[in-house]
């Protein structure tokens, strides 16, 4: 059987009340993965999360979120044919239209981190 995969509440990994599982579309004997379905009590401590986060968050600098996106738009393109197989696998896709995805993917956060540090407006 396969791990189940967590919830990234608050920073720390959790369990849900239950799993389901993810079943590969071209193949239904295949589970791609087993994921933690939320309850209400984790759903209300991922707001909470987030709202305490929010403060800091709102006081980064642009800079700091361009290296952010950055960095996640790296890895993603890095790891295209890896996360482009997964896809295909979870998906029922096209092995070049994973890839493609995955690509595609790292792609718009890249042109985000760059949004994160362009001058908009006027000076006067």
């Amino acid at each position: 059987m396969t791990d189940t995969r967590l919830n990234l509440i608050g920073g720390e990994w959790k369990a849900g009340p239950a799993a389901t599982p993810d079943i590969n579309p071209s193949n239904t004997n295949d589970v791609v993965g087993e994921y933690a379905q939320a309850g209400v009590a984790d759903l209300n401590a991922a707001v909470a999360a987030a709202k305490a986060a929010f403060p800091a968050w709102s006081r980064t600098t642009g800079q700091e979120r361009y290296e952010i996106l950055k960095k996640a738009s790296d890895e993603v393109l890095a790891r295209k044919e890896e996360l482009g197989k997964l896809l295909s696998r979870e998906e029922g896709k096209t092995l070049p239209e994973g890839i493609g995805e995955a690509t595609r993917a790292g792609q718009i956060l890249a042109f985000f981190a760059g949004e994160c540090v362009r001058l908009g407006g006027e000076a006067i």
